[in-house]
């Protein structure tokens, strides 16, 4: 049976990543949606196996409205949004990370107008990104704005960038240096910006200028996609998922490095790059799943493309690469764990439940989070290994954070955190 520490040799970037993380502190932070690497993972240890409503519970705290963003971690502050059902009214929450108290609560924007939200979608999806003195949340078109983390007073905000999300907004920003990224990946425009992330100010904004969707039906052309930096022979490439086509971009410039065709649209999964491939989503439709060269320029679809695979590929939650090996579930609860290198499935198992939460590596083991609240935990390897299934509150939209020993778990109606005594 081939372990993740087999099939960790040789992958110098995935140790780095985690390296870099515990050399940083990123151990007690959780900065950014799907962590401070972005891609799921955290070096830390001895979290808990299991949980219930009376197990391995330090505090649960009640959260108004409805967001699926995401909680971030800062030294003692969880950050997540939230928004009334009509969307009216969009709000920040700051929790102590300690207590569970809420330290602060504020409207952060009015919209009298809202757009059509989709019920599986929120008027407050997009995680917000948090640092040292200021947190940055994002509701797409409806606005953008950077709160002091000690007043929760606003530092500064955008509401002219114009989009229509049509069921919703879902990118979460990034920072990167002094720049603050976004996609706008809508119905009628498509478009990237990078914020000063010191003045709110347009620090540079590229159309997609993406001319092979197969419809001029505006609903072909939409994505929930998050940026990831990566940096390849010396450059850093932000890759930026949309609808058809995933682009890659100097992150400091906007200039487009290479773009690659694929077809699809709503894509939601955050890409994953092992510094040998990187590995892409299409969301519905398209390809599905491939992995590309990110080394190239210009249009590198008939050259670049590794491989592609279309069995059980999940269209919003992300996965875990681990070496060779990477672990998914697919919408419909339907989990599998493919080889990178021989595109060969080397299990699939059926999870109960509906998934739209990104699951976590920590501790040598992953953790899935469903629609119902549950929580099947596996071993990860090439043979199939639940080691257990939890079952706490009223479902996961959200992915979780991890921070020390703890998870940070935001159901629809409560954020918990869950830890051993």
């Amino acid at each position: 049976m081939r372990t993740v520490c087999a099939c960790l040799m040789g992958v110098a970037v995935t140790l780095g990543c985690s390296a870099e993380a515990a050399r940083t502190g990123a151990a007690d932070n959780w900065p950014q949606f799907r962590g401070p690497t972005g891609d799921g993972k955290s070096p830390n240890v001895g979290l808990p196996l299991t949980w219930s409503e009376t197990e391995n519970i330090r505090w649960k705290t009640p959260i108004h409205g409805k967001g699926w963003s995401s909680p971030v971690v800062w030294d003692k502050q969880i950050w997540l949004t939230t928004a009334t059902e009509d969307g009216k009214q969009r709000s920040a929450v700051c929790v102590d990370l300690d207590s569970g108290k809420i330290i602060h609560d504020r409207v952060v924007i009015e919209d009298p107008d809202p757009q059509f939200c989709h019920p599986m979608n929120s008027p407050a999806s997009p995680t917000p990104v948090v640092e040292p003195g200021r947190v940055y949340v994002h509701f797409g078109s409806a606005g953008t704005a950077c709160l002091d983390t000690a007043s929760g007073k606003t530092l500064w905000e955008r509401y002219d960038l114009e989009c229509n999300h049509h069921r919703g907004a879902a990118s979460s920003p990034i920072v990167f240096g002094n720049l603050l990224i976004v996609p706008y990946d809508g119905y009628d425009v498509q478009y990237i910006v990078a914020f000063d992330k010191l003045t709110g100010k347009t620090a540079w904004k590229r159309d997609r200028e993406i001319t092979s969707y197969k419809s001029t039906d505006g609903d072909v052309k939409k994505a929930y996609g998050t940026c990831q930096v990566i940096e390849v022979d010396g450059q850093q490439q932000l890759i930026a998922p949309s609808a058809e086509a995933t682009i890659a971009y100097d992150p400091r410039t906007g200039d487009e490095l290479w773009r690659v065709r694929h077809g699809g649209m709503n894509v939601s999964a955050r890409p994953l790059y092992d510094g040998r491939q990187l590995i892409l989503n299409t969301g519905a439709g398209g390809l599905k799943m491939l992995a590309v060269d990110p080394r190239g320029k210009g249009d590198i679809t008939d050259k670049n493309i590794l491989w592609k695979y279309g069995q059980v590929v999940p269209t919003r939650p992300s996965q875990i690469l681990l070496g060779d090996l990477l672990f998914m579930v697919d919408d419909r609860g339907i989990g599998s764990c493919l080889d990178t290198r021989t595109q060969k499935q080397l299990w699939k198992e059926r999870f109960a439940g509906d998934y739209s939460a990104s699951p976590v590596y920590v501790d040598g083991r992953i953790y899935f989070f469903d629609q119902a609240g549950r929580t099947p935990v596996i071993k990860p390897g090439d043979k199939y290994e639940l080691l257990a299934d939890n079952k706490l509150g009223d479902g996961y939209m959200a992915s979780p954070a991890i921070v020390g020993k703890a998870f940070i778990l935001r159901s629809r109606t409560h954020l918990y955190r869950v830890e051993a005594p």
